[in-house]
């Protein structure tokens, strides 16, 4: 898609609108006829170097992040590190900005998503896809059958909610260890659920979302990843 000089030298975090004729003027944006001087021109990104190198992912940045513990996924840095952190600080001046599509706890540690795709953000967090999130829990004690006909149901009822939990599935069970597997995500869900049915949650790791798995991806890593088809 075609873009004005001045909008893209801000969309993909090089500078402000404001700052954009100052870099023009530089010289700074090439296309391979030459050098971009009018704000107003409309170019494709794809064709584009600034600075001598090519527009990073101008299609859109999707990235998968091995959230560690104790960090947050706010923008705010009032609220502690943020995974938004642990990203080239160029990609957090995109507009708009990139998002985390599936949140997590500041002691929750494992797989989130972040894109500038805010359409797939909606797509990813809406209750009606049933995107499944599979998680590895530490417990306080063992589960039992019980537990794991309880989650299945499709009716448990959290604390101060009037719809009852979709149902989730606990498996490969060893020892206070197990795996589970959502089909929406709310606030602090998989916690709500074990203490309704007075168990304590005291580790909690994101292994998958969808499609995408955190795999071998280390700790406060990041790995660009193809969007979805549409």
């Amino acid at each position: 898609m075609l873009q004005r000089a001045d909008a893209l030298l801000s969309r993909y975090g090089y500078c402000s609108r404001k700052e954009a004729r100052q870099w023009l003027s530089e010289g700074r944006l090439r296309i391979p006829s030459g050098r971009i001087t009018d704000p107003a021109v409309k170019i494709n990104p794809a064709d584009v170097t600034v600075d001598g190198a090519p527009v990073e992912y101008p299609e859109g940045l999707f990235v998968k992040v091995h959230k560690p513990v104790g960090y947050v996924c706010s923008h705010d840095p009032a609220e502690g590190p943020s995974v938004y952190d642990l990203l080239p600080p160029q990609w957090m001046r995109r507009n708009p900005h990139p998002t985390v599509i599936g949140r997590l706890d500041k002691d929750t540690t494992g797989l989130v998503l972040i894109t500038d795709d805010h359409q797939l953000v909606h797509r990813l967090i809406s209750p009606k896809n049933k995107i499944p999130k599979v998680y590895r829990v530490g417990l306080d004690r063992l589960p039992d059958a019980a537990l794991i006909e309880i989650f299945a149901a499709g009716t448990l009822l959290l604390k101060g909610e009037k719809t009852p939990c979709l149902p989730a599935a606990i498996t490969e069970v060893s020892d206070t260890v197990c795996r589970v597997t959502l089909h929406e995500g709310r606030y602090h869900q998989v916690k709500r659920m074990f203490a309704a049915c007075g168990f304590q949650v005291t580790a909690l790791h994101r292994l998958s979302i969808g499609a995408w798995q955190l795999g071998k991806l280390e700790e406060g890593r990041w790995e660009v990843v193809a969007f979805p088809e549409k």
